[in-house]
Parts: C-alpha cells; sequence; structure tokens
C-alpha cells in the first residue's frame, strides 16, 4: 500500500501548488482591477465624493426659488507645498439650478515657479452627482510665477434633482504641488523632439 501511495503523494503537492500559484494569480488581478472599479461604481452611484473632472453644460433650467441649499468651501494645501489657497467666500445660500460664479484666491509665497493642481470632493458623497461645475480652475494646472497671486474661477449650479434630505453640500479642494511632474514631463518632451 504505501508503494502506492508514494507516487500519488507528488502528484497531489503538484496540484496543490498549482492551484495555490493560480489563486495568487487571480488575487493580483483582482486586486489590481478594484480601483478602476472602484471608481466606476463611485461615479454610477455618485458616492465617495467624487465630482465630474469634465464641465458640465448649463442650459437654462428652472430654479427652484422655495429651496435653499447651503454650499460650504473648504480648501488645503499637500503638506509642504508653497502656497496659500483659501476660498474667496467660505459659505453660499444657493438656489438649486442657479448658476453662481464665485473663485477661490492662490498665492505662491515661494521665490521660485510651482504647479498646482487642485483635487476636489463633495460631502454628503450622495450629493456629489448633484453638484455640477460648468468652470473650475480643477480642470486644469495652476501655473504661478515666484510671489504671484491669481483669482481661480468656479462656476457651479446645483441639481434641483438634489435630494430633499440633503440641505447642505461642502465642497473641499485638495491642492497638490506638481512642480517635479510638470518638469520631469517637460524634459522628457525635449528629449523627444
Amino acid at each position: 500500500m504505501t508503494k502506492h501511495s508514494q507516487p500519488e503523494k507528488p502528484k497531489s503537492n503538484r496540484k496543490l501548488i498549482s492551484l495555490l500559484v493560480m489563486g495568487c494569480i487571480g488575487m493580483f488581478g483582482f486586486g489590481f482591477a478594484l480601483v478602476p472599479l472602484y471608481d466606476v461604481l463611485c461615479e454610477k452611484l455618485g458616492i465617495n465624493g467624487k465630482t465630474s473632472n469634465t464641465a458640465s453644460s448649463y442650459q437654462a433650467i428652472t430654479v427652484d426659488t422655495s429651496r435653499i441649499v447651503t454650499v460650504e468651501f473648504i480648501s488645503q494645501v499637500q503638506t509642504g507645498m508653497p502656497w496659500k489657497f483659501e476660498p474667496q467666500t467660505k459659505r453660499l445660500e444657493v438656489h438649486p439650478g442657479e448658476l453662481i460664479h464665485t473663485a477661490f484666491l492662490a498665492r505662491n509665497v515661494s521665490d521660485r515657479a510651482t504647479v498646482g493642481q487642485a483635487i476636489p470632493s463633495v460631502s454628503p458623497g450622495q450629493g456629489a452627482a448633484y453638484f455640477n461645475k460648468t468652470e473650475c480652475f480643477c480642470f486644469n494646472q495652476q501655473h504661478l510665477a515666484a510671489s504671484t497671486s491669481a483669482e481661480l474661477p468656479l462656476i457651479f449650479f446645483v441639481d434641483p434633482q438634489l435630494p430633499e434630505s440633503i440641505h447642505t453640500l461642502t465642497l473641499s479642494y485638495t491642492l497638490y504641488d506638481i512642480t517635479d511632474k510638470q518638469l520631469a514631463s517637460a524634459l522628457e518632451q525635449g528629449a523627444a523632439k
């Protein structure tokens, strides 16, 4: 009996090892695909506060004057980035469907030119799908020379279909220093020419 069980043992070990390796490859593939799947899910369900990266178009919408939504603005700067960055207005009361113009103020306090990129999020996450930007500085990289300031425009409207349970939307921008990435990209393009 021991002679018959010996040949089967290496065969079953190889099968187990093959299954474990395939399981590891499958888990790696699933982990790799998880980020894009999460982004698609958040976009479709309007959760996680992610806003669209493209401009919305504003058509004549019936403004709901019977309802007021408070929109709060928050800004933060990546640690070590030499910019001051704040909303021109910290809080607005708007009617859903109303086109609103406001701005953020940025100042480069360093002695060199820098490039920033703002990443927005809306809270509560369910409200992100109803917050529409027709113009936003977050769509583009912001270049500021040393010791200069800029007014960064934001034009938006709140969709009248915003659920009645949401009375306040908080728009938060985090500004990241992408100067080094911008420089590396310029060097690559120069080398390619």
